[in-house]
């Protein structure tokens, strides 16, 4: 089993209310991401939404670069980029350009989005998503490799294109595909990405991530192997039944909250299985702790008891980068600080050890 590096997974809440809250929520988060590096976190990944109705980031270039002068060691990316949303070459442009301020420390996680509802308002054809945003990663991958760029396809068309400045890390940052559709974990292994999962149950992304290491040894693709991150949510305190006693009531508010919930009611009978799958997570989240825990949605406990789970469902599920979310739904500022530095500072040396905690 590979090594396992911990990142801090950002829910990146910026409402859109007056300026001064807006300014300050970025502040805090530019300092959560200063945190997770001073607590011994590998990375720091962070999700894009579009015409959300939520708190959250929308223009992540520029935060992206914010998070690369702001810190100086931890690897910042995104889990994930909505490709179809992009123009490709400004996309592999503004990339390039965060990847030189932080010293190639960039990572890039692609996808094609899962909510009708951010496509719609712009006019861009969600059944179309995939073709789009396949052929907008070709002219990404051309635009960070090749000086000048000619491209004549069905969405985009470029002739004579001088992409700059091409990026620190050659030939380009590590990329990630945000995968939930076996399709997306197909074509993963073909293009030789590294992948992403969030919401699904321990035994659907381990079934998933064997199906995309099957594909991929399939390819024989020169270079190291490729891997492959899990998000999930994770509260610590110093003893299990506190952890529990502080956690508990935002756990019941589900996986992304009442909202969520509801529109879960209205998803069970759909027709893809994917679909089907996290309208049970974000319904069943709702309902009970056990079933976050039991479906190995979240690591809950004292650090021995946290470390001794994450452990154990590395060697189940077969991942390499634990992406922790520490932010249960509206949960006060001062528990969510508390578990990040005591998953940094107790756990995270734990399992780089192997050590068993008492």
């Amino acid at each position: 089993m590979s090594e396992l590096d911990c990142g801090l997974f950002d829910t990146t809440a910026i409402p859109d209310t007056s300026p001064a809250e807006t300014a300050a929520a970025f502040e805090q988060h530019l300092g959560d991401a200063q945190l997770a590096e001073r607590s011994g976190y590998h990375s720091f990944f962070f999700i894009e939404h579009q015409n959300p109705g939520f708190a959250c980031i929308t223009a992540p270039a520029p935060y992206l670069a914010a998070l690369a002068l702001a810190t100086n060691t931890i690897r910042i990316g995104t889990m994930i980029f909505q490709v179809p949303l992009h123009h490709p070459i400004r996309l592999a442009q503004d990339t390039a350009t965060v990847d030189h301020l932080s010293h190639g420390r960039l990572d890039v996680g692609l996808g094609f989005g899962t909510r009708t509802r951010e496509f719609e308002p712009w006019h861009i054809d969600f059944k179309d998503r995939r073709a789009q945003g396949c052929e907008a990663i070709e002219v990404l991958l051309k635009a960070w490799t090749e000086r000048v760029v000619d491209h004549a396809g069905e969405h985009f068309t470029f002739t004579g294109a001088t992409p700059q400045p091409h990026p620190y890390q050659q030939p380009h940052p590590p990329v990630w595909m945000g995968a939930h559709s076996i399709s997306s974990y197909e074509y993963a292994a073909k293009m030789n990405f590294n992948v992403g999962q969030i919401f699904e149950s321990e035994t659907v992304a381990a079934e998933k991530f064997a199906h995309w290491r099957k594909e991929l040894d399939g390819y024989a693709h020169p270079g190291p192997r490729r891997r492959a991150a899990l998000v999930r949510h994770v509260h610590v305190a110093e003893t299990d039944e506190l952890a529990r006693e502080q956690a508990e009531q935002y756990m019941l508010r589900g996986i992304q909250g009442p909202e969520a919930v509801h529109r879960a009611k209205h998803l069970l009978g759909d027709v893809t299985p994917d679909t089907r799958e996290l309208a049970r997570i974000y319904y069943e989240t709702a309902q009970s702790v056990d079933f976050w825990l039991d479906e190995g949605l979240a690591f809950l406990g004292s650090p021995a008891t946290v470390a001794a789970a994450i452990r154990a469902q590395h060697q189940r599920v077969g991942y390499d980068l634990l992406l922790v979310n520490h932010q249960f739904d509206a949960m006060p500022r001062e528990l969510y600080i508390s578990s990040v530095q005591l998953f940094g500072e107790r756990v995270i040396p734990a399992l780089k050890a192997g050590e068993v905690l008492i």
